[in-house]
């Protein structure tokens, strides 16, 4: 599998979720009190994402 979504456990015991692209975390979430947010979270990553415009703040 090339990609994925983690839902995981942090330190302080709140729920992320991690993106992975070849075992690579691409990014992470804020952390949820429940798992139900987090996997709500992926939903809406999936569902708004390719949709998303890009924004470059980047000073070139």
């Amino acid at each position: 599998m090339a990609h994925s979504f983690e839902i995981y456990k942090d330190k302080a015991g709140e729920f992320r979720v991690r993106f992975k692209y070849n075992s690579e975390t691409m990014f992470s979430t804020e952390g949820y009190a429940s798992k139900a947010s987090a996997r709500n979270a992926i939903e809406s990553i999936k569902k708004n994402g390719p949709e998303a415009p890009v924004v470059d703040n980047s000073d070139t």
